[in-house]
């Protein structure tokens, strides 16, 4: 499985940075296979808005877990990892190297270092929930939740709708808090392992730059119409997938309440904020990750492989 001290390539980085370039190339000169880690990427109804690797870039070498969850979906962390898992011994088997690629640091973080063991909530319960909760303010929510749960409520923002929703289902399906199941950990899959673990970081001027001509591409490509085509489904406007960079300003304007040029500045100016949380997160919570400028990428894996070897 490549270089025989490492059991895994991990490549990490904001948005439009070259990463999935990156990653295709490795796996073309080691014999591996790229493996998703960007939480948008994994949903089959937004190949272009999500910029997944093209059907040219995905005949160069195997890619896994791209656009494998429909968009109904509320795909978990914890869902991924099962999944990477499952790829991982398939390419353990066949001899492949994996190299793993995205922005999402849970993802990363889960593989690496375990994560809360927090039961799924079952369809049913989320879904009653949520029709019984669907007109009720934020603030209201954040009360229902002092009452059940004052400590979890304590820890989040009162008009953070997504989170108090999330807790209010888990404390719904189980009748214990999140927060008790935070201090509860399952190993990841990719624990303990020797691992080759890069941080691709161009200059902030220079992503900003990449990410403001790549949403003008993607408009140029067809994500208006696979937007027009999310939207048409009417799912929730809480799922993962309906907040994907550049989602909501599209819709808006299908919607007819801003302009188009209005809705492309909206998705740059939320993609380039993502960027650069991505940038902080990694920064602060992931420790061993080597950073390297994107020209430099390719040279630094490739000599990490041959000394392991």
């Amino acid at each position: 499985m490549g270089a025989a001290g490492i059991r895994a390539v991990l490549i990490a980085g904001p948005t439009a940075s070259g990463k999935s370039a990156l990653a295709v190339e490795i796996a073309r000169r080691c014999g591996g296979t790229v493996v998703n880690a960007d939480s948008m990427q994994v949903y089959a109804d937004l190949r272009i808005i999500t910029a997944r690797p093209t059907r040219d870039e995905e005949a160069v070498v195997p890619h896994r877990l791209y656009g494998h969850v429909d968009g109904a979906v509320n795909y978990s962390a914890m869902r991924y990892v099962a999944d990477v898992a499952g790829v991982l011994t398939e390419l353990g088997r066949g001899g492949s190297l994996p190299v793993l690629v995205g922005g999402t640091g849970l993802y990363f973080k889960a593989l690496t270092e375990g994560f809360s063991a927090i039961p799924p909530v079952p369809d049913a319960v989320r879904i009653a929930f949520r029709a019984r909760v669907a007109e009720q303010e934020t603030s209201l929510l954040h009360a229902e939740l002092s009452c059940l749960d004052p400590a979890m409520a304590e820890r989040l923002k009162p008009g953070d709708r997504m989170r108090i929703m999330r807790a209010l289902e888990v404390h719904e399906a189980t009748g214990r808090s999140i927060a008790s199941f935070q201090g509860e950990r399952e190993p990841g899959p990719l624990d303990g392992l020797p691992l080759l673990r890069l941080f691709v970081s161009p200059e902030r001027a220079e992503v900003r730059a990449r990410i403001d001509r790549r949403f003008e591409a993607m408009i140029a490509q067809g994500a208006l119409d696979e937007v027009a085509a999310l939207r048409a489904r009417g799912l929730d406007p809480l799922l993962p997938v309906m907040r994907a960079h550049g989602v909501p300003g599209l819709i808006a304007h299908l919607d007819g309440t801003v302009g188009l040029n209005d809705a492309i500045a909206r998705g740059q100016a939320d993609t380039r904020a993502y960027a650069k949380r991505q940038t902080t997160w990694f920064r602060h919570q992931m420790a061993g990750w080597q950073a390297v400028e994107p020209h430099a990428a390719l040279d630094m894996a490739l000599r990490g492989l041959d000394a392991a070897g």
